[in-house]
């Protein structure tokens, strides 16, 4: 995983509520085990409406989506996730996230960053003309006409992201202690240790 330690750039103004994973990734895409081009699919209905943000090239490539209350809601997909990353996405903004994207994008390296609607009112209207900056490391949003808001997250979530460490780099980080229990295993019980041909 890619670590993310600050994300600077235009945002997507999205701001819509009650945004669900199929709308994110719709259903059909969902045959693939591979997360790219999942971008193309991200947000495939909304993109048929002419004057769409995904497709103003304003926009284009930008690290940031900001959304409405209760984004990610609906089915546990984790290709929303894949898709969103797939477009670019590192940082998502909202007032609100479903719990379960809220973690499908933890693993997958994208932050969430839960703020008040007058925040995300004044982070609309500022991505309009203007890119924002996300640094984890001090949880701050903040624009180039002094806006600052702090946000929370979960202690365990900050340094994985801030780290790139997803499950298998967690893992890899406890190699010594694996191998350790691997070597008291095969000294104790030698017939679990299977014979090298």
């Amino acid at each position: 995983m890619e670590k993310l330690t600050s994300v600077e750039g235009r945002a997507y103004p999205f701001g819509m509520k009650n945004v669900d994973t199929d709308i994110v990734i719709p259903a059909h895409w969902l045959k693939t085990i591979s997360r790219a081009g999942l971008g193309r699919g991200a947000f495939e209905v909304l993109r048929k409406e002419p004057g769409n943000v995904f497709d103003d090239p304003e926009y284009a490539g930008s690290p940031i989506l900001i959304a409405g209350d209760n984004f990610g809601c609906g089915s546990s997909r984790e290709h929303a996730a894949w898709a969103l990353g797939d477009l670019g996405i590192r940082v998502v903004i909202a007032p609100s996230f479903s719990d379960i994207f809220s973690g499908n994008a933890f693993k997958n390296g994208i932050l969430t960053v839960v703020l008040p609607q007058e925040a995300i009112d004044r982070l609309m209207e500022v991505a309009k003309t203007d890119p924002i900056h996300v640094d984890l490391e001090s949880q701050t949003v903040t624009t180039e006409f002094q806006d600052r808001f702090g946000f929370d997250i979960d202690p365990f979530r900050k340094h994985c992201l801030l780290g790139g460490l997803d499950e298998i780099g967690l893992t890899l980080g406890e190699a010594d202690v694996i191998d350790r229990y691997e070597a008291q295993v095969a000294g104790e019980r030698p017939w679990l240790v299977p014979a090298i041909a």
